[in-house]
């Protein structure tokens, strides 16, 4: 292995449901367990800060409604804002672990009404201190009755002491351009978490991995129906007998398309893999598609990446002298 080797860590687990600061507690025990591993980039699932919003795609929206109002008022008022007293609980686990933490929360929009909710990716580094987040581009089906849609000004790759790490959420890694903008920026390490744990987002894994020239890590939460509370209704609309919500299948693919480590289903546990950036060169001489594979003389590409503020204040210094 070269000087550029390290390990990484999925943590492939169920947060303390619709609890924000138990979950971030149970995220610090994990970051601290993932340190001691010896990984220095840990990698939580998509909305793991206070639980992935299945009651979306379990609850009728018309005859129970007000079911479904009734979760997504919960789900608001135990999200997070960035900054507060759980980014910041995360913050010092990240610090006191010397470790890099890429971590799936759901976001109040606290820039305008307060009352909007961002699914977002937060990056943290190993000093403690936020990086940048991500806030995702498109909720797929039902999640657009729980999601705003992000903008361009979050599509960004981090230049860390480890290597170039990027970042999509789930489905959005099905978006050709949204993946060629991280590509472009020259990421090396693509974090992917998810709730998709079928094969199908296996192979989608490898094909980014291949695609990307970049090692990718694809983290899931196991979730066992005993992870809800049974004070929780919508738990009753599973079907009879079911046990894993979400079985997880993480896993850690190399920059040829090669597993490298999992798929880990079906239980709680941190899933560790060695990487070596130096894997990289090795596949981009005969394939780069950010590079000589790009052809801009024939393809243009561009991304907005301006924000879309929801109130524009400005003064009109001429009529105000007038």
């Amino acid at each position: 292995m070269s000087i550029d080797s390290f390990k990484v860590a999925a943590i492939q687990a169920s947060p303390v449901f619709l609890d924000p600061m138990a979950s971030a507690e149970k995220a610090c025990e994990l970051i601290a367990r993932a340190a001691k591993g010896g990984a220095q980039l840990a990698v939580f699932p998509e909305a793991f800060i206070p639980g992935y919003p299945d009651w979306v795609w379990v609850i009728p929206p018309g005859s129970k409604k007000p079911l479904l109002d009734k979760m997504n008022a919960t789900l608001l008022a135990n999200s997070v804002a960035v900054p507060d007293d759980v980014t910041d609980t995360l913050s010092q686990a990240a610090k006191t672990a010397g470790i890099q933490v890429a971590i799936g929360i759901h976001e109040r929009n606290v820039e305008a009404s307060g009352s909007s909710l961002y699914n977002t990716l937060l990056f943290i580094g190993a000093d403690g201190k936020i990086m940048g987040k991500h806030r995702k581009l498109m909720p797929t089906g039902a999640e657009r009755l729980v999601w705003a849609q992000g903008d361009g000004s979050t599509l960004d790759v981090f230049d860390t002491p480890i290597g170039k790490i990027s970042g999509l959420l789930c489905w959005e890694n099905f978006m050709p351009l949204a993946r060629n903008a991280v590509y472009a920026m020259g990421a090396q390490i693509h974090v992917a978490p998810t709730w998709d744990s079928s094969d199908g987002w296996l192979v989608t894994m490898q094909h980014i991995a291949k695609e990307g020239g970049m090692f990718v890590i694809s983290c899931c939460m196991a979730v066992h129906i005993d992870d809800i509370p049974d004070r929780y209704e919508f738990k009753q609309l599973y079907p009879e007998g079911k046990e894993w919500i979400n079985k997880g299948n993480s896993c850690v693919v190399g920059p040829r398309g090669q597993i490298i480590a999992g798929p880990l289903v079906e239980r709680q546990d941190i899933l560790f893999a060695d990487i070596d950036l130096g894997e990289i060169a090795t596949w981009k001489w005969l394939f780069d598609v950010s590079g000589h594979y790009a052809r801009p003389d024939v393809f243009k590409f561009g991304v907005n990446r301006s924000t879309n503020p929801m109130l524009d204040e400005h003064t009109d210094n001429a009529a105000e002298s007038d």
